[in-house]
């Protein structure tokens, strides 16, 4: 019983990793933020086996959603790094909070937890890894442009992405958390293997 559980966990962590792939192509730009900063739901598949089998389980789904992206990105991998960083930080603290209650409440707190944690961590991964790398292919006056469209006020990238940044991932964190608490209770069934 326990081996036909692992290999249904697994095969359910890699068709979930699959749809994350596939949801994360299907991204859309946001008023009030720069055009290169897309919104998808590719989280959702992830934060669903976070909560439905594990959190180890969630992170899987997000490494394997960036691995496969990276036949289809023009970022060079660094962009999918810092979504992998990003996802797995914040599936990874809403799994551990829910696994430790199991409760709708554990799943709310965890859901919130993981999506400030995530827009407070983006900060520094957008500035030490994301951009620096982007900097060669772009000029840090362009990137700070593209902000300064939206909001002339802004002065730097640092201000830039305590502005934008952290703000567009306490969006996308809301937006996948909204969306498992409507399908959760529906389909967490199939994704544990019981009718």
């Amino acid at each position: 019983m326990k081996n036909r559980n692992s290999v249904l966990n697994l095969t359910t962590t890699a068709m979930l990793g699959a749809l994350a792939t596939i949801l994360m192509m299907l991204e859309f730009s946001v008023p009030l933020v720069p055009n290169f900063l897309k919104l998808d739901v590719s989280d959702f598949p992830a934060l669903l086996t976070s909560f439905a089998i594990s959190p180890i389980a969630g992170v899987a789904v997000c490494l394997l959603k960036n691995v496969l992206h990276l036949f289809f990105t023009s970022t060079g991998g660094v962009g999918e790094l810092a979504n992998f960083l990003l996802t797995a930080i914040f599936v990874g603290a809403a799994g551990i909070v829910y696994h430790r209650k199991k409760t709708r409440g554990a799943a709310l707190m965890g859901s919130l937890a993981g999506t400030l944690v995530m827009s407070i961590v983006s900060v520094p991964i957008n500035l030490f890894l994301t951009y620096p790398v982007y900097y060669h292919f772009m000029p840090k006056e362009a990137i700070l442009g593209a902000y300064q469209a939206i909001f002339p006020f802004v002065g730097d990238i640092h201000t830039c992405l305590w502005f934008f940044n952290a703000p567009f991932n306490l969006l996308k964190g809301t937006v996948v958390a909204i969306i498992t608490f409507i399908i959760y209770k529906h389909i967490s069934p199939l994704i544990k293997g019981r009718r």
